[in-house]
């Protein structure tokens, strides 16, 4: 496989990484010890807020935080999707366009700040292919933006190791199959060692950072 567990990764260019990460884990963490008890002491069940989460529950077998409803993904902000990539040769593409570019697989986790993380296999575009593509400079950092409805992280930043590493992509199907709706179709962010509330679903612009 492709896959394989990375060494350390340069500090600077994915300080905003860390920081979304850091205030995301202090949002969560104190919600998280209450909403877990429940499952191992019966008198708190109804405290039991994770466990809708477990692996293995949702569309595809493989949980959501936020669902497409919840959101704002409609079918009508789907119509008629383009994703726009900027750099020095800006360009978009359709659905069926990305869909017919050489496709790659990796297996990765979803690692969510509430406490679960469950692997899984993704298909799609290698974004440093993407980025290649419009002529980005190998250090650019980029700006991932989302269809999502508000949101603390409908857009977000990605450092040049990341964006560059062979297994980040810009997926398309899970378990072999196309996206479910509600895990970002049609097209989502997918990286290793990065934390689930920064793999944007819904994926609508990938904008290059000079």
């Amino acid at each position: 496989g492709r896959g394989g567990l990375r060494g350390p990764r340069p500090a600077d260019p994915d300080a905003a990484d860390r920081r979304s990460f850091v205030a995301a884990v202090l949002t969560a963490a104190g919600g998280v010890t209450l909403a877990t008890v429940g499952q191992a002491f019966t008198p708190l069940k109804v405290t039991d807020l994770l466990a809708p989460r477990r692996p293995g529950d949702g569309p595809q077998s493989l949980p959501v935080n936020r669902t497409a409803a919840q959101a704002g993904i409609t079918g009508t902000r789907l119509a008629g999707w383009r994703l726009r990539v900027t750099g020095p040769s800006p360009y978009e593409l359709t659905y069926s366009q990305l869909t017919a570019l050489p496709q790659h697989s990796a297996v990765l986790p979803i690692s969510c700040v509430e406490g679960w993380s469950q692997n899984a296999h993704w298909t799609g575009v290698p974004l440093r292919d993407l980025l290649d593509r419009a002529q980005a400079p190998h250090d650019a950092p980029v700006r991932i933006v989302s269809l999502e409805r508000g949101g603390n992280y409908a857009v977000t930043e990605m450092g040049a190791s990341y964006a560059r590493d062979p297994l980040t992509l810009l997926a398309v199907s899970l378990g072999g199959r196309p996206l479910d709706h509600d895990h970002g179709y049609p097209a989502r962010i997918i990286a290793p060692n990065r934390p689930g509330v920064l793999q944007t679903k819904w994926v609508t612009r990938i904008e290059v950072l000079t």
